[in-house]
């Protein structure tokens, strides 16, 4: 418990601080956005703000896991490095991605198979090391089965062979990784929007590692009247601490991120948040409840798809006068500020019909 409140409390305290100093840094360095001419007209006065502040907070993050595990003496757990190792690992491919623009001066940087294969590498990664290496209860981090709360017993991979099984599953997870951390790059297009949805999804598994660490199996605070209920998921409680380290850095984050922001997450940001997101609802067996916690995610993205594939059906008519969704509102003339507050407020709905129905799932289970 201390960990997770020290990890946090560090990570919000560095990004609020420092970012100032990263902002000048990052100026210095000629880091500045760049913006497509075929965006909305009001965001070319963002020309020349600071970007990659994805950074900063991954920096943050790290730091504030590892000075809570100092600080409370616990050991760190192989579960809570995989879900740093996503967000690190897919942050270096934005990073990458954001490099190629400033350094061109165009709004294009990696090829977009180019962006999806480091994605692919990095998620196959993850999968393998989660799926292999055992952690302290001599079991890996990961499941070959589905899940949704937790692992859905008829929807294992493995029954289809090991060979055909394993390919399965790893498709299955880098599909994760992928769709997720896109999903939070798709989000990433007003001040504040993203960070701010991202506090609320990731926060939720703040919560969620925090309950399935009480009812773990074999656990010491498991009543044995819902020892039948009890869930598998190994270390659940760091991973409530990765998830308190990052909503810290994005707290003290968006102090400057916010309307008008100083400094953008770039796709450093946004493809690592993406990734911390899918690493703790990959390892914390709740695979499909993703769906709805990153709802506000999933809702923009598929606004892009429906837009695209509307269009090549129609030869050239649209449903949103611009996508992604957030960007049809603002042609409409809602304030810049409005829309974004107005998706915090779904984001919140949805992350809290996803946390109520984990909540009432272990209800019926245990009633």
């Amino acid at each position: 418990m201390i960990a997770l409140l020290v990890a946090g409390a560090v990570a919000l305290v560095f990004t609020l601080l420092l970012t100032p100093l990263f902002i000048k840094l990052f100026h210095r360095l000629g880091w500045g956005q760049f913006i497509r001419d075929d965006g909305p007209q009001s965001h070319h006065t963002k020309r020349g703000t600071a970007t990659m502040g994805g950074i900063v907070l991954i920096i943050g993050a790290v730091l504030g896991y590892f000075v809570g595990h100092l600080v409370g003496r616990d050991s760190v757990t192989l579960s809570g490095l995989l879900v740093l190792f996503l967000m690190v690992g897919l942050g270096f491919v934005g990073f990458i991605d954001d490099f190629l623009k400033v350094r061109r001066q165009r709004s294009l940087g990696l090829g977009g198979w180019a962006k999806v294969l480091g994605q692919v590498i990095v998620g196959v990664v993850f999968a393998t090391i989660a799926l292999v290496v055992p952690t302290g209860n001599g079991k890996p981090p990961a499941s070959t089965m589905i899940s949704a709360i937790r692992d859905v017993p008829w929807l294992d991979f493995m029954v289809l062979g090991t060979v055909i099984g394993t390919i399965l599953y790893l498709a299955w997870i880098v599909l994760l990784t992928v769709s997720t951390s896109n999903g939070v790059n798709v989000a990433d297009g007003l001040d504040g929007l993203a960070t701010g949805s991202s506090i609320l999804a990731i926060g939720s598994y703040v919560i969620i590692g925090f309950w399935q660490s009480n009812q773990i199996c074999g656990g010491v605070r498991l009543d044995e009247s819902t020892r039948h209920a009890c869930y598998s998921t190994s270390d659940p409680l760091d991973l409530a601490v990765v998830a308190a380290a990052v909503c810290g850095g994005l707290i003290g984050f968006l102090w400057y991120n916010t309307s008008p922001a100083q400094i953008f997450l770039g796709d450093t940001g946004s493809l690592g948040l993406g990734g911390a997101l899918a690493g703790l609802a990959i390892l914390s067996r709740t695979e499909l409840l993703l769906v709805l916690i990153g709802g506000l995610f999933f809702i923009v993205t598929g606004s892009v798809i429906l837009q695209r594939a509307y269009f090549k059906i129609t030869h050239g008519k649209r449903i949103f006068r611009m996508s992604p969704l957030h960007h049809h509102f603002e042609l409409k003339g809602w304030a810049e500020v409005t829309v974004v507050v107005r998706f915090w407020i779904i984001a919140g709905l949805c992350v809290a019909a996803g946390v109520g129905l984990f909540y009432l799932e272990w209800i019926a289970r245990v009633g």
